[in-house]
């Protein structure tokens, strides 16, 4: 896509993704608009002369800001990169080549269900003891996280314990059951699938009218959830509406991909987000994140691929991916698949490099 042609009054794609760069808190980066500088993505001075476009300068926050800077310069939200490159024409590509070439292994779960990949990244399938409540731990520091957590709460009938995430935000995706949400002194419907919010300070406990399952995730990243007593009652006014269900209207398209955004910033989460969405039959070409990510398979199945290694997953898996991790992942099932995500720190799953 390097070189594509563009009339003077608008920017020319530069190159299909964005650019990772690390930046000297200070330092003024004067990131070109016109992607006609011949040193992209910064601007050379003279490229843009006669064109329009005006550089935008940008000055690093800290030693070390990572940041990806728009290459294909339609982005909505200068100089970073907002996804738009993948529903440019030719933006979005799926490895098509990747099966030709030498694979990795597949790896299979070892006896305490996860199926250790590439660094820290792993899947693992929620166990059932069969109790009528059971918290399980999927994602946490000591697995290798440092910026979320997860766990799977299973409830058949009654109550859940009060449950706390130690002072930091708890979001929910309840994937099976119906029945009601307490946080504080409020209660709430719950009818899956939907996302639930639950704010820093929070507690909050589950009521099952039929039998319910909800991941659970923490961010920032602890180790448990806490049980308390009593109920507290805080809830933040501030932010009413908590629970957020699936709505067609609001798919955003990713290429021949779909997601849609559940909790975030709208409703008070500012550093963490949960979507839904939709794989077709495909593999993803190989990408990073500057988020982590904890990704859970709502329906079909497929591999995640990493650098060297690999692993089958299904419905009911989680697929826990580290920052800035190598990765892809294949659908094989012909109906495609449907996937949650938490992601953390972030707020856009459509931005990769």
């Amino acid at each position: 896509m390097t070189g594509h042609d563009c009339s003077l009054d608008c920017p020319r794609i530069a190159n299909r993704k964005p650019y990772y760069r690390e930046l000297r808190a200070g330092r003024t980066y004067p990131w070109c608009a016109c992607g006609r500088s011949t040193r992209q993505p910064f601007c050379d001075g003279r490229s843009h002369i006669g064109t329009g476009f005006e550089p935008v300068q940008y000055v690093a926050k800290a030693d070390g800001e990572e940041v990806l800077f728009c290459d294909c310069k339609h982005t909505q939200t200068p100089p970073f990169c907002d996804g738009t490159h993948s529903n440019l024409p030719g933006g979005y590509e799926d490895d098509d080549t990747a099966a030709a070439g030498p694979q990795p292994p597949i790896v299979a779960a070892g006896t305490d269900g996860f199926a250790r990949l590439d660094g820290c990244c792993f899947v693992v399938s929620p166990p059932d003891s069969g109790d009528r409540y059971q918290l399980s731990t999927l994602v946490a520091p000591s697995l290798g996280a440092q910026h979320q957590s997860q766990f799977h709460l299973r409830l058949t009938s009654g109550a859940s314990p009060v449950l706390s995430a130690r002072g930091v935000d708890a979001i929910l995706w309840v994937r099976s059951g119906n029945g009601e949400i307490e946080i504080g002194e409020r209660r709430f419907a719950l009818s899956a699938p939907c996302g639930v919010y639950v704010r820093a300070g929070e507690a909050f406990r589950v009521h099952a009218a039929t039998a319910l399952t909800a991941y659970v995730s923490a961010c920032p990243a602890v180790e448990a959830l806490d049980e308390q007593a009593d109920m507290p009652p805080h809830f933040d006014q501030a932010w009413p509406e908590r629970v957020v269900p699936i709505d067609e209207a609001g798919r955003t398209a990713m290429g021949p991909r779909w997601f849609q955004m559940l909790v975030d910033k709208r409703i008070g989460s500012t550093t963490a987000a949960q979507f839904i969405g939709h794989i077709p039959t495909s593999r993803a070409e190989m990408h990073r994140h500057l988020y982590e990510e904890a990704l859970v398979i709502l329906s079909g199945e497929g591999i995640i691929w990493n650098e060297g290694s690999a692993a089958r997953v299904r419905a009911g898996d989680v697929i826990f991916f580290p920052r800035k991790h190598l990765h892809a992942l294949e659908c094989t099932a012909p109906e495609g698949m449907d996937v949650v995500g938490l992601i953390h720190p972030g707020d856009n799953p459509g931005i990769n490099y």
